[in-house]
């Protein structure tokens, strides 16, 4: 079984940066690919952006060139590093590790951008 837990969300103002956490339980991480989504009210999930367990990165177009995705092996967590955040409906940003045909997800971070 793995467990996820995020953190770093919060309310910041239009251009602001924020960094969001994902630490893994369990002994999966370094061989799942793990992810970053986003929900807003009413809304679909939707990918933000991706990493491999080798360390390839794919991103959502609407934050590429913004958000940078990043794992720390040793420490069993992942990163989400947002700059120049967009004023935008509130979302809440999941985590998600994929290890074969499994799929786990966190409880979720609010992201709020707003001045």
């Amino acid at each position: 079984q793995v467990q996820l837990v995020e953190s770093g969300g919060g309310l910041v103002q239009p251009g602001g940066s924020l960094r969001l956490s994902c630490a893994a339980s369990g002994s999966i991480f370094r061989s799942a690919a793990m992810g970053w989504y986003r929900q807003g009210p009413g809304k679909r999930r939707e990918l933000v952006a991706v990493i491999s367990r080798g360390g390839s990165t794919n991103y959502a177009d609407s934050v590429k060139g913004r958000f940078t995705i990043s794992r720390d092996n040793a420490k069993n967590t992942v990163y989400l590093q947002m700059n120049s955040l967009k004023p935008e409906n509130p979302a809440v940003y999941y985590c998600n590790a994929r290890h074969g045909l499994d799929s786990y997800w966190g409880q979720g971070t609010q992201v709020t951008v707003s001045s």
